[in-house]
């Protein structure tokens, strides 16, 4: 037997002839080949039928991987990276704009991951393994590339799909490690001047995720950080734009680079919680120092690192693009949305949630479910899901009981429904929701202590609940992730939760408080339920709710938010005068806010009045049109939301789209809004919801439109259709 391995790669078989093991085990042929054939053709035949037999990615699949000689190759019909194979300690040759004819040459010649310094390289391996589609993830071609550095094992897997111009970048460690290079940056008033030459090469030791170093000086950045724990925070995206100079650290989810000379760049995109609250972190995110640009931040340290067991840092994601702004943004949100399969019936939704109108769980039996099930089929509703109070345990923002979340499973009926408030189970809940179309869900909270050492027990448990009611969507509150043992323990219950339902789980990941996933972390699993506000504290204002959609879809998929709208006639007392009150808008608009998202009615429906169920007819025309807007790509328009501001929404797809457009409390009667289309173009509108005309128009400066509604806080939705 011959074994095609590392070595004979490296002298000069191609790729193409690893399967999905790594190595391709090859019975001898050359014994079956007549005498008389030279040998230059053996060799020739079999190659030819190791290329038809071992091809790692279908054709269909447009992406491919191959290690010839001491060449790395990764890419699709979008985007292409090679590397110098480097004993399998890569660095990057040239990352490549397949389709915008960019080539970009990297000039640095360290390796693009570094997490010590004085280790050499041994052991590189390469491997291909080919994803089917599982109705989660498309389908994508992983290239596992694995070396060791003295006592530490390194596992790099770079994964491709055939939609997006972007690879996205695994890091494995095992073994042992004495300490991660790195730490908070000198401070800029402590160096020397300019003129003190050997003071200015800063030190470059902190440990690199991935990295590139670029020709050319005229460079155009910005970072972009994100706060989630949004019971604190009510301003959610932080920009920081600049010109690269001297090496420094930024925080940030989100790095963009723009080369002003070529008119074309790239993205790094950082899979991990908000800057604030991630795992074993330095101070910064990306450094950057002219045209080198590194991440920075593992999510690890180096006691997190197992001898036995490997240990995943946080992901990077390599995107490139040609062209301005929108291009960017569009090659990132490709990304994103391969991330999880957008399918309308399991992941479209239109939720009532028992919690919003604070009675906690005082309310939460047979009785009133089923009353709450009539009112939302009015409203068109969903999705019903029972929060806290449906279950056998006691929760400690209880209100009839001091409970708590601590040893949960002392109880093991903890997770099962409170016999005393649901005597028959669950059963009539859910048969009653789907004989009105609505699907039953509920709320769940991990149990915290020792770092989800029961993740089993909890996952079972979803698990069971599946089995029993057919009930697939979660609330996932309470989370903390101090450390990365609970990081991981929590990806087990999720993927576990998932493979006993297969694939039907959903979870809306609470991001309210604790240190939990963000916007950029477990975005696999579901949707993000992204705040609480209540009229209640008057900390509900419909326009702060707005601003904080706007400015988040511009790098987050609103189609993964769960937006709320509340009962504006609750409290109203509370507000005053005030002419940013809920009761200054129409319910409607209240509901309108929320359609780039998912919408969260989170309310009672049965504490409202009976003018409110006519909401129903509105819900009942996004419904027929809410997919197909979700599946474009969704991106601010207008200005910011601040209560006085035109503003709004496009979804984009090819040569067609929509428009959501707001007219907050202005006096003006007609608002010009950039948008996302081209100048110059002729496109035709026709009005879906709320109170906007039919009208043809040609699009002006930053493809501005100018739209006409009749009041103030009144707004319309258009689907659009450029005209050849």
């Amino acid at each position: 037997m011959t074994v095609i391995n590392d070595e004979i790669f490296r002298r000069g078989f191609p790729q193409r002839f690893v399967n999905l093991r790594s190595q391709v085990i090859l019975v001898p042929v050359f014994a079956k080949i007549k005498s008389n054939l030279t040998v230059g053709l053996c060799i020739f035949l079999l190659l030819l039928s190791l290329l038809v037999g071992c091809f790692p990615c279908a054709a269909q699949d447009a992406c491919y991987s191959r290690l010839d000689q001491d060449t790395l190759t990764i890419g699709n019909q979008f985007i292409e990276r090679k590397f110098i194979w480097n004993k399998g300690n890569v660095i990057t040759y040239s990352l490549s704009d397949k389709k915008g004819g960019k080539v970009w040459f990297n000039k640095l010649r360290n390796p693009d991951f570094y997490i010590q310094a004085g280790a050499g390289t041994q052991n590189g391996k390469y491997e291909v393994l080919v994803k089917k589609d599982d109705g989660i993830h498309i389908a994508a071609q992983e290239t596992i590339v694995s070396f060791s550095t003295d006592a530490l094992d390194v596992k790099r897997v770079y994964r491709i799909n055939a939609q997006s111009a972007s690879i996205a970048c695994e890091t494995y460690l095992k073994g042992h490690l004495s300490g991660i290079s790195g730490g908070q940056q000198s401070n800029a008033a402590d160096l020397k001047n300019i003129e003190i030459a050997d003071d200015m090469k800063v030190n470059s030791s902190t440990a690199a995720l991935d990295q590139l170093k670029l020709d050319g000086f005229h460079w155009q950045v910005k970072a972009v950080e994100f706060f989630d724990i949004t019971d604190w925070n009510n301003n959610l995206v932080l920009e920081n734009k600049f010109i690269p100079y001297r090496k420094k650290g930024y925080r940030g989810n989100l790095l963009f680079v723009h080369n002003q000379e070529k008119e074309a760049g790239f993205f790094f995109l950082k899979e991990a919680p908000a800057s604030s609250v991630q795992l074993a972190y330095g101070g910064q995110d990306f450094t950057t120092e002219f045209g080198h640009f590194a991440v920075n931040g593992l999510g690890l340290s180096a006691k997190d690192i197992r001898a036995d067991e490997w240990s995943k840092a946080y992901t990077v994601v390599l995107g490139v693009y040609s062209g301005k702004e929108f291009n960017q943004l569009q090659a990132l949100r490709g990304y994103q949305k391969t991330i999880r399969k957008n399918e309308p019936g399991r992941d479209e939704m239109v939720m009532m949630n028992t919690w919003g109108d604070r009675s906690q769980d005082a309310k939460v039996n047979e009785r009133f479910s089923l009353l709450e099930l009539e009112a939302a089929s009015k409203l068109g509703i969903t999705h019903f899901q029972i929060d806290d109070g449906w279950q056998q345990g006691k929760s400690p923002n209880s209100a009839l009981a001091k409970g708590s979340f601590t040893n949960i499973w002392s109880n093991p009926n903890y997770w099962k429904p409170d016999t005393v408030k649901y005597p028959n189970g669950l059963g009539p809940i859910v048969k009653r929701g789907k004989a009105l179309g609505i699907e039953i869900c509920l709320w769940f909270n991990p149990s915290i202590q020792h770092d989800y050492a029961d993740w089993e027990k909890d996952a079972s448990a979803m698990a069971e609940l599946y089995r029993m009611y057919g009930i697939r969507t979660f609330k996932i509150d309470g989370l903390s992730i101090p450390n990365k043992q609970s990081e991981i323990n929590l990806t087990k219950m999720f993927n576990q939760v998932l493979s006993e339902t297969e694939n039907q789980a959903v979870f809306n990941l609470d991001a309210t408080a604790g240190r939990r996933g963000g916007y950029h972390l477990f975005n696999e699993y579901g949707n993000i339920f992204l705040e609480n506000r209540y009229t209640d504290w008057q900390n509900y204002y419909p326009y702060w709710t707005l601003r904080n959609l706007w400015q988040l879809s511009k790098y987050v998929p609103p189609e993964k938010l769960q937006i709320e709208f509340l009962n504006k006639w609750r409290n109203a007392d509370k507000y005053g005068s005030d002419p940013f009150a809920p009761s200054s808008y129409t319910f409607e608009y209240i509901f309108a806010i929320t359609m780039a998202a998912q919408p969260l009615a989170w309310f009672e429906g049965t504490g409202l009045p009976k003018e409110a169920l006519q909401l129903g007819e509105s819900v009942a025309k996004y419904k027929k049109v809410q997919h197909d807007f979700h599946q474009g790509t969704i991106l601010p328009i207008g200005e910011e939301p601040s209560g006085k501001s035109w503003t709004g929404f496009q979804s984009i797809h090819k040569d067609r789209g929509y428009f959501i457009v707001f007219r907050e409390n202005t006096p003006d009667g007609t608002g010009i809004l950039e948008t996302w289309l081209p100048e110059k173009v002729k496109i035709q509108l026709k009005p879906l919801l709320g109170r906007g005309r039919a009208m043809i128009q040609t699009t002006g400066r930053k493809g501005a439109l100018k739209v006409a509604l009749p009041a103030i806080n009144d707004f319309v939705m258009y689907s659009y259709t450029i005209l050849k």
